[in-house]
């Protein structure tokens, strides 16, 4: 019997032994593959083509800077860095969002804990987006007085772009700004509502630079932001002053997903006709990126691994917007349709 029971013990601790192993051994794996070194190995040609590209020019002090957002958490996943650095350098920081936000249906559902948001939960996310936005943005270092909230709808912009008369979101049921917070409450969903809040956004910020989406993005509410924006700074003459940035680069972008800090920003397929530059990032803020995104509390409750990969080494702004727009819109259900974030 006590033989038995010896044997049952040393195999017992065999078994442990064996376990331990194993889990040490899939840690080192893990951290092995997760390496600069390995992931630079798995995407060799890609890193190469980021690293020879030129670096963007620093933001400089005095300088006036103004993000054009379509939903919040874009002005922290395109350039929640360089907006750090720009602040860092003594600059005026800038953000509006056009949309709230209040489109995505599922994440209303998680928030109001049922399968069937009603259109009052939908608002009710948007809000709470624009509080998120708001934090975030005073994580970067911007305050709160540059802030602006257009609250025109979610999943309905391209539509907007494309139509004279007004038009009612797909998701809240309104036709008009619902938002106490916004601009202008209470104002007709339409173009010219739209060119008129954004423009006299622009016209009271005087930016020396626009950080605005690229026509080339997947999504149609990024589209149609980038359309809106072009089209007032040619009314302006500012055509010069645009930076153009994509978060919705296509399926899986951007690779690998997670934190990978001293990994570089790839870029995505649907840039690669681009004309890029590399903005490197400190580590501060690089930090202050990743608590920026963690701000956007709901967002990274359902997208975390997603949005972490925005946090490498370098952004990716491209001086010149050379997509075609309407390609963009039709190729959007060919990237897994509209994503709303």
């Amino acid at each position: 019997m006590r033989s038995q029971g010896n044997r049952r013990r040393f195999g017992k601790r065999r078994r442990d032994w064996v376990l331990g192993l194993a889990l040490l051994v899939s840690l080192g794996l893990a951290y092995a593959i997760n390496a600069r070194s390995a992931l630079t190995l798995l995407y060799p040609r890609a890193t190469a083509a980021v690293y020879a590209l030129p670096t963007l020019p620093p933001i400089r002090a005095g300088q006036s800077v103004l993000v054009v957002s379509p939903h919040p958490d874009d002005e922290s996943l395109c350039c929640g860095g360089i907006i750090a650095g720009a602040v860092r350098a003594g600059a005026q920081v800038s953000v509006v969002w056009v949309t709230s936000g209040d489109g995505f249906e599922l994440n209303s559902a998680l928030l109001d804990r049922t399968l069937r948001p009603r259109r009052t939960a939908t608002q009710k996310l948007g809000r709470r987006r624009m509080d998120e936005a708001a934090a975030a943005a005073a994580t970067l270092g911007i305050p709160a007085t540059h802030l602006s909230f257009l609250g025109y709808p979610d999943g309905a912009l391209l539509k907007m772009w494309n139509t004279p008369g007004p038009v009612r979101s797909p998701h809240t049921g309104a036709v008009h700004v619902p938002y106490a917070r916004a601009l202008s409450p209470g104002a007709l969903y339409t173009a010219s509502n739209l060119s008129r809040d954004l423009g006299d956004v622009l016209d009271r910020v005087q930016p020396d630079l626009v950080l605005l989406p690229s026509s080339s993005d997947a999504h149609r509410d990024h589209i149609a932001t980038s359309l809106f924006t072009q089209h007032l700074l040619r009314q302006r003459g500012w055509s010069s002053r645009a930076r153009y940035w994509i978060v919705h680069g296509g399926v899986e972008w951007p690779v690998p997903k997670g934190l990978h800090m001293t990994f570089p920003l790839l870029i995505s397929p649907r840039g690669f006709h681009l004309a890029w530059q590399r903005a490197d990032l400190e580590q501060q803020d690089q930090i202050l990126k990743l608590e920026a995104l963690k701000a956007h509390r709901s967002q990274m409750m359902l997208m975390r691994r997603f949005m972490e990969a925005f946090v490498r080494e370098n952004e990716l702004i491209t001086l010149q917007e050379t997509g075609d727009p309407v390609d963009g819109a039709r190729s959007e259900q060919q990237d897994g349709g509209p994503s709303r974030f």
